[in-house]
């Protein structure tokens, strides 16, 4: 592709590394772009600049957020006995979106998945322990794709917290094989949460 200038060409280099956006996509976003006010450009620039300079990790959960306690760990009205553990942050934003789950989170920052060379210590694992063996929960709920590095992960996980007297559930397989939780409608998500069952069952099928 031949550009008229070095700067719409570096432009459309730097949108097009971005996930599902080709040369051509991002030539017409350029394009688009170069018609706006300076100024809402500006803005659109700056708050990607100050999404990497400022973002947080909450503490707790390990979620983004712009302090360093999100907003859910420093609600006093959750359930702070329940932890719902999830892959990223968009599930965690799919299951806060079914208003179903009164807890709170842990975010493991991945999945097990040997294949791409991502073990246990990769992720949030020892902080989650960490967190049963301090006495105050009660129950975890595993909230991870029903892929195959979900399972693993979920059967890890099983197999470090089954002694530590915490009940430990899974939501209801009523998500097919396969499918990625951030996609689920929320109806669906959120009644699989409701009806979750002990994750024992689940090995036993």
């Amino acid at each position: 592709m031949n550009f008229p200038s070095k700067l719409v060409e570096n432009a459309v280099n730097q949108l097009s590394s971005l996930p599902g956006i080709g040369k051509k996509s991002a030539l017409r976003l350029v394009l688009h772009m170069l018609k706006q006010e300076k100024h809402n450009i500006n803005q659109f620039g700056t708050s990607f600049i100050d999404l990497i300079n400022n973002i947080n990790y909450c503490k707790e959960c390990f979620s983004i957020s712009d302090l360093e306690i999100c907003k859910i760990c420093s609600d006093p009205k959750r359930d702070r006995r329940t932890i719902c553990v999830v892959e990223d942050i968009r599930v965690m934003m799919a299951v806060e979106n079914t208003q179903q789950f009164k807890g709170i989170y842990h975010v493991l920052g991945g999945l097990i998945s040997p294949m791409d060379g991502i073990g246990p210590t990769d992720i949030k694992v020892e902080e989650l322990v960490e967190k049963v063996e301090n006495g105050k929960v009660q129950e975890i709920i595993f909230t991870l794709s029903t892929t195959m590095e979900g399972d693993t992960t979920n059967f890890y996980l099983f197999r470090r917290l089954k002694d530590s007297g915490v009940k430990i559930s899974s939501i209801a397989r009523g998500i097919s094989i396969g499918d990625e939780l951030e996609y689920t409608d929320e109806i669906t998500l959120g009644t699989a949460i409701s009806s979750r069952l002990p994750y024992e069952n689940s090995l036993s099928k």
